[in-house]
């Protein structure tokens, strides 16, 4: 869980990230999922884009995703969904830095 100075770190990290994942009309597949998992291991912090098509709410969308693969929603604004998830691999994550 992650305390309010944890997130206002990440939101700030977060503004200079462009979205590596866009949601669109399909909303969250399986595949996508499994590309987001693959994302935060290797980043940690990454951001998506909800497109106008996507039938879900950005919120609906960012808990889906959240849960789906155990991280952290670090901020929505507007279509865009911050998450977070500490890596397994990496001995040195963005917050310990």
């Amino acid at each position: 869980m992650l305390n309010s100075k944890d997130r206002a770190t990440l939101r700030g990290m977060a503004n200079k990230l462009t979205p590596i994942f866009h949601l669109g009309k399909q909303g969250v597949v399986p595949e996508m999922v499994a590309g987001i998992r693959e994302a935060l291991e290797k980043r940690e912090l990454i951001k998506i884009d909800l497109l106008e098509n996507c039938e879900l709410d950005v919120r609906e969308a960012a808990e889906i995703v959240s849960s789906r693969t155990g991280s952290e929603v670090v901020q929505v604004i507007g279509r865009k969904i911050v998450l977070y998830k500490k890596s397994t691999t990496k001995k040195e994550g963005v917050l310990d830095k």
